[in-house]
């Protein structure tokens, strides 16, 4: 009697598994929390094992989960791999992808040139700016689609992924204990910014801004010699920088999702692709802060 497997259960098993939480895998694919437990409860019935055991933190993979993991990947790739293969059609024209400071080169690139490489005949321009201006610039139809930082559960667009803002410093530096705090942002416009200053104004912690200019490389340098902090992504912090906490008395920051939105007019089949490439590499296992 042959046995097979429901994609879809399985999709939503490594959201599960990836994000240690029903609420942000209903987030991501865009579901509600009821219907991920139902068919997390499903795939358990099918598979006649637990694949969950809940803990303080979230939810912890039980050792039948932690076998199945490796495998569900592995399936949901070659899904994804066949689908594309078996669906692929040549594309031309150009598009015009938005994307902030921030994961230019530590998650877009990537995928950029994978893009390129499998579309040689697609024409792609490149815009850099902070959330709020790529918002703008999708609303007066100067990109075509553009990944957007935002706070968790704020978003009307596709969330691709979560992941929680940090304090960041200099390896060993002490600029995380000046009163006022220096602060390092990259921009005035910057999504992090409203974040940031909240959670300091409700800790009662007093700051100062050192940088603001839109300048990413800047305000990375203020950072490396010392001079302040910033706040960024844990998934975008660079090696040779410390992520600072609770233990250095800095408060908590809030967990963001990373959206992805496509222009309001007709989307163009180069917009259409590229749109799957970026959500095929970002929904893919990452390092992400437990919710």
């Amino acid at each position: 009697m042959a046995r097979n497997f429901d994609i879809a259960l399985i999709r939503t098993f490594t959201a599960v598994a990836d994000h240690s939480s029903m609420t942000v895998a209903a987030n991501m694919l865009h579901m509600t929390q009821g219907a991920v437990s139902q068919q997390i409860k499903r795939l358990e019935e099918m598979l006649s094992c637990a694949l969950f055991e809940r803990e303080k933190r979230g939810l912890r993979l039980t050792d039948a989960g932690e076998r199945l993991l490796g495998n569900a990947r592995r399936l949901l790739i070659l899904n994804d791999d066949i689908w594309a293969d078996m669906t692929e059609t040549t594309i031309e024209g150009s598009v015009r992808l938005g994307v902030p400071h921030d994961l230019v080169g530590t998650v877009l690139a990537p995928v950029l040139r994978s893009y390129a490489e499998r579309h040689p005949q697609v024409e792609i321009s490149l815009v850099c700016g902070s959330s709020p201006e790529l918002m703008q610039a999708l609303d007066n139809g100067a990109i075509d689609l553009g990944i957007i930082e935002e706070p968790l559960g704020t978003s009307k667009g596709e969330c691709l992924t979560v992941d929680r803002l940090v304090w960041v410093g200099a390896k060993a530096g002490s600029a995380y204990r000046k009163n006022p705090l220096p602060i390092s942002m990259v921009a005035d416009t910057c999504a992090f910014r409203p974040s940031v200053y909240a959670a300091l104004r409700d800790d009662g912690r007093r700051w100062r801004t050192v940088f603001e200019n839109g300048n990413i490389e800047a305000t990375t340098a203020t950072v490396r010699t010392d001079l302040a902090v910033t706040a960024w992504l844990t998934s975008t912090v660079p090696a040779d920088l410390d992520i600072l906490g609770a233990g250095d008395g800095l408060p908590d920051l809030p967990i963001f999702s990373i959206n992805l939105y496509l222009s309001k007019s007709e989307a163009t089949p180069p917009a259409t692709e590229l749109a799957r490439h970026i959500r095929e590499a970002l929904m893919r296992p990452r390092q992400v802060a437990a919710a």
